[in-house]
């Protein structure tokens, strides 16, 4: 109460100290510290009835002076009070509750006075402060769930940035990986993209790797909720490292930190052998859960296309890196590097700002090393083909290596030599190249017409002295071409190469081409080795190709995991399956050009009635037009069992001069001869109830056929065990 204007005496002042100084607030009564009793139906002040104003200097207001200001410095007005309800007859408005009764707000205070510092470890049920992490942990899960509500990337990256807890990062990523292993494939793929946004912009490289860490430590507790914690798991781990945010050092460091029996170890196992592992693994595991846009490559390598040509036109380096952020690749920066070296050789004047942006994409992390490095392996692989349209590519290619390699931006070390060719090649890559383009056109041709006669005729002019060399480059084309296109186009070039009758060694070289290029046609055609492994296993089945030269193939294959040994392998595996035949002639529709595939009845009903037209006086070379036509020589055995049935029956050896002439033509290989002479040994019992002399004639005609070169020495009719290929009998 304010006295300065002279309402009391200097009495009652000291009166007012005295009391103050000597006033104890837990000798007052409840009354006085309650204002009404709540009972009470009486307002302390009505409205309608006004208190009349008093004189200050009347005794009786000068007589409350001091037991009001006693009252307001006992109970201050912002003092808080315990409203609870009473519990055991206790409390109650405007009073101190039970003599019980705890608050579990009250935390020990160091500063107490009364501080024990043992109170605090004999009662550990007494709750703390929250800490920092306590404090972000509850707000982490908040932006995470707002994140899956909104798939806002920039809104989730500023309040994570708000926070300002860059060392609880690692919860973080643990937080927003483990909550989306429970949730669909749309939100597991929104927290990989989450992940690769909040990379060295917002987190630390160092705190992705301990939040992966303590999510390979807990996988055994996140199996009791999340029973494909194994699978899923593995994919985000698998995915962390194609997007460069984990180093593939990882997996072993944390190999050696676990027991052996833990989930995490079987995390870590799964991560490596069924997703690392595999071809293409990148573009499998940027897709497996369906992509961020559903965008293909050939979005992407457009995109790429179309921001270089921008930066050549504006130079905006900003605009540039934004645009390479925003591709969300960066497995795939490869083709960055790649398609600005190509546009740098093409538009001279466009080469310097181009160096220079992937200069500082390498400097400010852009583009990592290797990536930077794949981009000029590439590069190197197809200069001979891109030396088609820019003259001197290899020399002015071997110009930007030196140069990017002088300002410390690639590792020439890493990359194959390229060195410029001596003049002495210049004639024969002069004649090559133009092979090539020809052989370009033929293709195409061949594509439309079907016409294999005017293949034929074409590539006798263009390799008139039938080079081994260009023969190769043709089969190389030949099925580059086709493995772009659709199953017609697939279906024909099989039938094409049954039909040019190239030499087996020719026809290696130019599937060892194949797979040695293997790794850049990966980057357009993902599924290359499935498509090579069934042109080759196609080869096999049709005569072109004998099954020794696969090892041969193999042999020039380095590498157990190169691409080259997985398409070995698995034409292996279709070769050994059962009816293997059948089943890859029939792969791509079977038939070739635009003829639906042969149910093999149809075949053996036209084999029958060929071989009928030819007996009853058709010309030979129109028994071997049609034979060709089929396009099934691995079924070739199914003529000489007929021819054999048929000669041995009515004793009428002119289908023997059709075999002769098809044998001696290349028509129908030893391979076939020695099924179909087994063919026929092995129905020889039932043949014998028509023609009862029936072993004895063909065991005359085995041994001309040994003397003729169709049969091999060590032949034996009597004692055949060749197992039925391809359901024939």
């Amino acid at each position: 109460m304010d006295f300065s204007e002279g309402y009391v005496s200097n009495e009652h002042r000291e009166l007012h100290r005295s009391a103050t100084e000597s006033a104890d607030p837990l000798s007052v009564s409840p009354l006085q510290l309650s204002p009404k009793s709540p009972r009470s139906p009486k307002s302390p002040r009505s409205s309608k009835s006004p208190r009349s104003p008093k004189s200050p200097n009347s005794p009786k207001v000068q007589g409350k002076c001091s037991n009001l200001s006693l009252k307001n410095h006992r109970q201050p007005s912002n003092v808080q009070k315990d409203g609870r309800p009473k519990k055991g007859g206790s409390g109650g408005k405007g009073t101190w509750g039970g003599l019980l009764d705890t608050d579990d707000t009250n935390v020990i205070d160091p500063n107490d006075p009364n501080y024990d510092s043992t109170e605090e470890f004999d009662n550990p049920n007494e709750k703390k402060p929250p800490t920092d992490l306590d404090n972000y942990k509850k707000k982490a899960t908040i932006i995470v769930e707002e994140y899956f509500a909104t798939d806002d990337v920039v809104a989730t990256m500023n309040e994570l940035k708000e926070l300002k807890k860059p060392e609880y990062g690692y919860y973080f990523v643990k937080k927003l990986v483990s909550m989306s292993m429970d949730r669909h494939d749309k939100e597991k793929e929104m927290a990989a993209i989450l992940l690769s946004a909040l990379y060295v912009d917002v987190l630390d490289p160092s705190q992705f790797y301990k939040g992966f860490s303590k999510l390979v430590e807990s996988a055994d507790d996140l199996i009791v909720d999340i029973p494909d914690t194994v699978e899923v798991l593995a994919l985000f781990i698998a995915r962390a490292v194609v997007d460069d945010i984990l180093p593939p050092a990882f997996l072993k460091k944390q190999m050696t930190n676990l027991p052996k029996d833990s989930k995490g170890v079987q995390v870590l196992k799964k991560t490596e052998k069924s997703y690392l592992a595999a071809p293409l693994h990148a573009e499998i595991i940027e897709r497996c859960w369906g992509g961020s846009k559903n965008t293909t490559v050939d979005d992407v390598k457009a995109k790429i296309n179309n921001f270089l040509k921008e930066y050549v036109v504006s130079c905006d380096k900003k605009e540039a890196f934004r645009c390479i952020k925003d591709l969300k690749v960066p497995f795939f920066h490869h083709e960055i590097v790649k398609r600005a070296l190509i546009m740098a050789m093409e538009k001279r004047q466009a080469e310097s700002p181009l160096l220079d942006l992937l200069k500082e994409a390498a400097e400010e992390g852009f583009i990592n090393s290797s990536q930077m490095s794949k981009g000029f392996g590439r590069l190197i692989d197809t200069v001979d083909d891109l030396s088609l349209d820019i003259p001197n590519a290899r020399g002015i290619l071997q110009q930007l290596m030196s140069k990017a390699a002088s300002e410390g931006w690639l590792c020439v070390s890493s990359l194959k030599s390229l060195t410029v060719e001596p003049e002495k090649n210049t004639i024969e890559d002069t004649t090559a190249k133009s092979f090539k383009v020809k052989t370009q056109s033929i293709i195409q041709e061949y594509f439309l017409s079907g016409d294999i006669f005017e293949v034929n005729s074409c590539l006798e002019q263009a390799n008139s002295n039938n080079c081994a060399a260009l023969n190769a480059i043709f089969v190389k084309k030949l099925i580059t071409l086709a493995m772009d296109r659709k199953n017609r186009e697939k279906e024909m070039a099989s039938v094409l190469l049954s039909s040019l009758c190239f030499p087996a060694d020719d026809v290696v070289s130019g599937f060892v081409m194949l797979i040695e290029s293997a790794d850049d046609t990966a980057l357009d055609n993902p599924v290359v080795v499935e498509d090579l492994a069934m042109f080759l296993a196609r080869a096999v089945v049709d005569e072109v190709l004998a099954p020794q030269h696969l090892e041969e193939i193999g042999t020039q294959c380095l590498g157990p995991g190169s691409i080259g040994s997985k398409v070995l392998q698995m034409t292996k595996a279709l070769l050994k399956a059962r009816l293997a035949g059948e089943r890859i002639l029939r792969c791509w529709g079977g038939g070739g050009s635009s003829r639906p595939g042969w149910a093999f009845e149809d075949v053996k009903d036209m084999i029958g009635k060929l071989l009928e037209e030819y007996e009853s006086g058709g010309e030979i070379r129109e028994a071997c037009r049609c034979m060709k036509e089929l396009g099934m020589p691995f079924f070739h055995h199914e003529v000489v069992k007929k021819a054999l049935v048929t000669t041995i029956e009515k004793k009428n050896e002119r289908l023997w001069g059709l075999l002769k002439e098809c044998f001696e033509s290349g028509l129908i290989t030893m391979n076939q001869m020695v099924k179909g002479f087994g063919r026929v040994a092995e129905s020889l019992d039932d043949l014998a109830l028509d023609v009862p002399d029936a072993k004895n004639q063909f065991a005359r005609y085995v041994e001309r056929a040994k003397i003729n070169g169709w049969l091999d020495g060590s032949f034996c009719f009597s004692k055949q065990e060749h197992a039925t290929e391809n359901g024939t009998h």
